[in-house]
C-alpha cells in the first residue's frame, strides 16, 4: 500500500505538505484534486523517488512498478508506434537480448528469452500498442509516423499510450485528459476502470473522476484529506464540512439564492427534451454542492451586448474545409439568440473547421453565410493563447481593448478571474497554460459578445474556474456554440447537440449517454474488414460447425442483453419522475430539507445503480457484437 505518515514537503521557501497523512490499499483509484500550485505534481515526484520528503515517512512497497505519463518527448524520430512500445522496458530488454542471442547463435540463451518474451506477452505487444493508439485518436497510416510530425497536443497522447504501455502496479497519470477529446475520453475512462492496479489520478474534469476514482484526495492548506467516492461525493462532504462554519453557511445561502434564480428563470423556457432537462438537473446539482467552492477566487459575467441581431449567424448549404479539401458539406446551421448548442463527433470529423468559419478564421468554400448587422462574436480557441503579447500584462491587454476606462475598474475585472495585486501587472511571458485561458477568457467577456464561440475552453482550467465559467456561461443572454471534452460543462450550459460526423452536421437527438453509445457503434461500422477467406482451404464442415457453435453463443448473449436493457430502462423512469420531483422549486425551502435529503439519496443510489447496468450492458453489448462478427467471418 501506499503510506503517507506525518509528512512534511517543501520546494524551495514554499512548504507544501506539513503533517499529512494518506494511506492508499492495492487496487484503489483515487484522483488528486487541489488549487494549482498546490503541491500534486510534487507529491507525484515524491512517488517516484524524485523528491525526499523533508519530514515523516512516505511508503511503498519495494517490489511495485511505477508508471507515470511523462511531460516531455525527447525521441522525435521515433515511430509513434514504437515510442509506445519503448513504455514497456522489461519488453525492450527482451528483445535487445533476443538480438545480441540470435547474433551470437546461442540457442540456450534463445530458449529462456523466448519463455521470457511469452511471459511478457511480448507476442501480443505490437497489437496491444496499435490498440492504445487507435483508442486515442490514431488512424492507423498515422502510427508509423516519427513523434516529431505530430503537435504537442498529440505528443501528449502519445505519452498517455506509453504509459498505459507499461506493465505497472502503480499508474501516476497528470491530467491525462488535458489534449484529449471526448472520443478519447470515454475510451480511456473504460481502461482506466479495467486497469488492475492502483491509480493516482490528478484531473480536472468531475466526470471523469466520478467515471473512474473511488476516493479523491484533497491537497488543501498543506494538508491531505481522503473522501470516499467520486468527485461528486467529494462535494457533498465538502459543503457539509463547510457549512458547519458560520461564515462559510452565510456564503452558501448567497450562492443557493443564486442558483434557485437560475433554476426558475430556465425553467420557464424548458420545453424540450432531455438537454432541457439535463441542464435543469445539473443547475440543481450544482445548487445543492456549491458549497464546497466557496473558497473559490474566481466570479465573472459576460458583459451585455449593446445591441443583438435575430439571426446572428444564418448558414445554408455550407460547404467547409482547407483549400481543396472538403470536410463537411451541405451545412444548414441558424444561430439566435439564447441558442445553446453543443458540438459532438468522432475527432478529425470536422467540428474546429465548423467552428473557424463561423468565426471567419476559415473562408466556406460554397453555400451562404449570413452574418447578423449587430454580430458580435467572442470566439475562444486553444491557439489564441499563443497570441497574446507575451510582454504585456493582463491590465495592459485589458487596456487595449477597454480605452478610456478607468483602471480601477478593470483591475476589479480581472480579479474575477484571479488576477489581483502584482499579478495584474506581470508580464504574461511565464503564465502557466492556465493563467493564459483565464486572460483569454476575460478579454472575451469584457467585449460584449452576443454569440460565443468555444473550442474546448476548459482546457488548463481547474475546477473551480470551470464551475465559474459555467455559472457565467449559464446567465450569459446571447447564444453559445460550443465543443468540449468536459460533459460536465456540456450538460450545465447547452440544451441541445449537433453531430458533425461523416461529412455532415445533423441534430443528435439524445443525451452524453447516448452519445457514449453512438460511439460504440461507429467504431465499429469504421473497423477494417476481415480478410477474404481462402475459400478452397476451408474446412467446409469445421465452418458449419463453428457457425453453429458461435449461433448457439450468442442466444444467451442476446437475452442477457435485452434483459439488462429492460431493467436499466426501468432504473431511468425512476431516475426521470424522482428529477421531476426535484424540479419542484418549493422542495429547497428549510422546511422540507429532510425530503430534499432523502430524494437526493434517493438519487444517488438510482444514478450507482444506472452506471453498474450502463457499464454491464455495454461490456455484453461489445461481447456480443464481437460474436457477431465472428460469425459473420466464418460464414
Amino acid at each position: 500500500m501506499i503510506r503517507l505518515q506525518n509528512l512534511t514537503l517543501q520546494r524551495g521557501p514554499q512548504r507544501l505538505l506539513e503533517g499529512a497523512e494518506l494511506t492508499l490499499h492495492p487496487g484503489q483509484k483515487a484522483g488528486l484534486i487541489g488549487a494549482n500550485g498546490a503541491g500534486k505534481s510534487s507529491l507525484f515526484a515524491l512517488l517516484r523517488g524524485e523528491l525526499s520528503p523533508d519530514a515523516g515517512e512516505c511508503q511503498l512497497p519495494a517490489d511495485w512498478r511505477i508508471a507515470h505519463m511523462r511531460q516531455e518527448v525527447d525521441t522525435l524520430e521515433r515511430p509513434a508506434v514504437e515510442y509506445v512500445l519503448d513504455g514497456d522496458a522489461n519488453l525492450r530488454r527482451i528483445q535487445a537480448e533476443l538480438a545480441r542471442a540470435e547474433a551470437a547463435h546461442d540457442g540456450s540463451a534463445l530458449g529462456r528469452l523466448h519463455t521470457e518474451l511469452d511471459n511478457a506477452d511480448g507476442y501480443s505487444a505490437d497489437a496491444r500498442a496499435r490498440k492504445l493508439l487507435a483508442g486515442l485518436g490514431f488512424a492507423n497510416e498515422q502510427m508509423g509516423r516519427a513523434v516529431g510530425d505530430f503537435s504537442g497536443g498529440w505528443r501528449m497522447r502519445l505519452n498517455l499510450a506509453q504509459a498505459l504501455m507499461c506493465p505497472s502496479d502503480l499508474l501516476l497519470l497528470d491530467e491525462p485528459t488535458n489534449h484529449l477529446d471526448l472520443d478519447a475520453i470515454l475510451w480511456l475512462e473504460g481502461w482506466l476502470k479495467s486497469y488492475p492496479g492502483t491509480l493516482l489520478l490528478i484531473s480536472h474534469d468531475r466526470d471523469f473522476l466520478d467515471a473512474v476514482v473511488d476516493h479523491i484526495a484533497h491537497l488543501d492548506q498543506q494538508t491531505l484529506t481522503l473522501y470516499r467516492g467520486g468527485y461528486s461525493a467529494f462535494e457533498r462532504a465538502r459543503a457539509e464540512r463547510l457549512a458547519q462554519q458560520q461564515q462559510a453557511y452565510e456564503k452558501q445561502q448567497a450562492q443557493r439564492a443564486h442558483m434557485e434564480d437560475f433554476i426558475r428563470r430556465f425553467k420557464a423556457k424548458a420545453s424540450k427534451a432531455r438537454q432541457a432537462q439535463s441542464r435543469i438537473k445539473a443547475l440543481e446539482k450544482l445548487e445543492v454542492l456549491a458549497a464546497a467552492h466557496i473558497d473559490s477566487p474566481f466570479s465573472f459575467r459576460f458583459r451585455e451586448a449593446n445591441k443583438v441581431s435575430s439571426p446572428l449567424l444564418d448558414l445554408a448549404e455550407g460547404r467547409l474545409g482547407y483549400g481543396d479539401k472538403t470536410v463537411l458539406d451541405k451545412v444548414k446551421l441558424q444561430l439566435v439568440p439564447g441558442s445553446r448548442i453543443g458540438l459532438l463527433g468522432p475527432n478529425g470529423a470536422g467540428k474546429s473547421t465548423l467552428v473557424k468559419t463561423l468565426a471567419d478564421e476559415l473562408q466556406a468554400l460554397g453555400g451562404r453565410l449570413q452574418r447578423g448587422e449587430n454580430l458580435a462574436i467572442g470566439y475562444f480557441a486553444q491557439h489564441q493563447l499563443g497570441a497574446l503579447d507575451p510582454k504585456a500584462s493582463p491590465l495592459l491587454h485589458l487596456q487595449r481593448i477597454a480605452e478610456g476606462e478607468r483602471e480601477q475598474v478593470l483591475r476589479d475585472f480581472l480579479g474575477g478571474f484571479d488576477f489581483r495585486g502584482n499579478r495584474c501587472d506581470e508580464p504574461v511571458l511565464n503564465f502557466s497554460g492556465g493563467e493564459k485561458a483565464r486572460l483569454a477568457l476575460a478579454l472575451i467577456a469584457w467585449g460584449k459578445p452576443n454569440l460565443l464561440l468555444l473550442d474546448e475552453p476548459t482546457n488548463h482550467l481547474d475546477l473551480d474556474m470551470r464551475l465559474a465559467l459555467t455559472l457565467a456561461l449559464q446567465e450569459f443572454e446571447g447564444a453559445v456554440l460550443v465543443v468540449s471534452h468536459d460533459r460536465h460543462l456540456l450538460k450545465s450550459t447547452t440544451d441541445e447537440f449537433l453531430l458533425v460526423a461523416d461529412g455532415r452536421v445533423q441534430a443528435f437527438d439524445g443525451d452524453l449517454d447516448d452519445y457514449a453509445r453512438w460511439l460504440i457503434e461507429y467504431r465499429l461500422r469504421q473497423a477494417p474488414a476481415a480478410a477474404p477467406s481462402t475459400g478452397d482451404k476451408t474446412d467446409k464442415r469445421a465452418q458449419r460447425q463453428a457457425a453453429a457453435a458461435l449461433r448457439q453463443q450468442l442466444a444467451p448473449h442476446k437475452r442477457e442483453v435485452e434483459k439488462l436493457e429492460k431493467q436499466l430502462g426501468e432504473v431511468q423512469e425512476k431516475l426521470a419522475a424522482l428529477e421531476t420531483r426535484l424540479g419542484d422549486g418549493g422542495l429547497y425551502d428549510g422546511s422540507r430539507k429532510d425530503e430534499l435529503k432523502q430524494l437526493l439519496a434517493e438519487q444517488t443510489t438510482l444514478k450507482g445503480r444506472e452506471a453498474q447496468l450502463e457499464e454491464h450492458w455495454l461490456e455484453k453489448l461489445e461481447l456480443l457484437e464481437k460474436l457477431q462478427q465472428e460469425l459473420e467471418n466464418v460464414e
